[in-house]
């Protein structure tokens, strides 16, 4: 997910506690928790200030996102808590777990994926049945913001806890929707992906037989429509590429499949999920 719904989930899970009883600090202590809680692991961004050898793509959404370090980032900041503002409670360290573990996992459900295995296993995993940007997120907090703002004698931790509850209704729907695409095409293709797009109960099906990448639009209720087809040069050695540039060779390990480009000016290969009005955003080359 993006930046902007990571912090929003931390904001909705602090507005869903009941904290009548707690003192200011203790509502501090909360808000620095849920919020960077729902952020922390996104801090290997700034591995791409030492990056030399063009392994950002593996890095970011890595180790920082594994399931395995969730109690880390949590005692970080249980420890953070108490230096600053002298708060020590259970309570706070099992919220900054949900925090953390809430940004790791949902990031599974985007057609980027994480390092959730790291570092016992290298795979990236992904599910492709949100978009890395969710509309219907930001609606169901945008109502439940609303309603505690303008209805009288609403409980916020009451209402926001609906909140939680209509964005899991969300994800589950989304997700055994694709389930039942991945399981209705996936066995057309040699290689298979599924990408969810903004629209709910969209997705396209990208699929990779010999040297032909598809790229459909489909529902449940309906049948791939071809948005668009491309031709990948699978007769050419990539090794010169990956010396030349070596964040080509990071592309190709992290993709589930790649499209190969052989023309007139470049040797290149991109990922086709990310394919969007003629090109995608995740494309390596180099000069012949």
């Amino acid at each position: 997910m993006d930046t902007i719904t990571h912090t929003l989930f931390g904001l909705s899970l602090y507005a869903a506690v009941d904290k009548k009883r707690f003192t200011t600090n203790e509502k501090r202590a909360l808000l620095l928790t849920t919020v960077v809680g729902s952020n922390i692991p996104d801090i290997d961004v700034i591995s791409q200030w030492w990056d030399t050898a063009g392994r950002y793509q593996m890095w970011h959404r890595g180790i920082t996102h594994s399931v395995f370090l969730v109690p880390i980032w949590a005692a970080l900041l249980s420890i953070v808590s108490w230096l600053l503002f002298r708060v020590k409670d259970w309570k706070l360290f099992a919220m900054a777990l949900l925090a953390v573990f809430i940004h790791n996992t949902s990031d599974l459900f985007n057609a980027w994926g994480t390092g959730y295995l790291e570092p016992f296993s290298s795979i990236r995993v992904t599910f492709g049945t949100i978009p890395i940007i969710d509309f219907m997120f930001w609606i169901i907090m945008l109502v439940g913001w609303l309603l505690v703002r303008y209805k009288r004698n609403v409980s916020s931790s009451r209402v926001f806890k609906w909140v939680w509850a209509l964005m899991i209704v969300h994800l589950m729907s989304q997700s055994v929707q694709g389930y039942v695409i991945h399981q209705q095409y996936a066995k057309q293709y040699d290689e298979f992906a599924l990408s969810a797009g903004f629209i709910p109960g969209q997705f396209q099906i990208i699929g990779k037989e010999n040297d032909k990448v598809y790229i459909s639009r489909t529902t449940v209720f309906s049948e791939p429509k071809l948005q668009v087809e491309l031709t990948s040069d699978e007769s050419v050695s990539l090794e010169q590429l990956f010396v030349v540039n070596p964040e080509a060779k990071t592309l190709y390990e992290w993709s589930p499949f790649v499209v190969v480009v052989n023309d007139d000016k470049h040797i290149g290969i991109y990922d086709p999920r990310f394919y969007r009005n003629g090109e995608s955003f995740l494309y390596e080359k180099m000069e012949k």
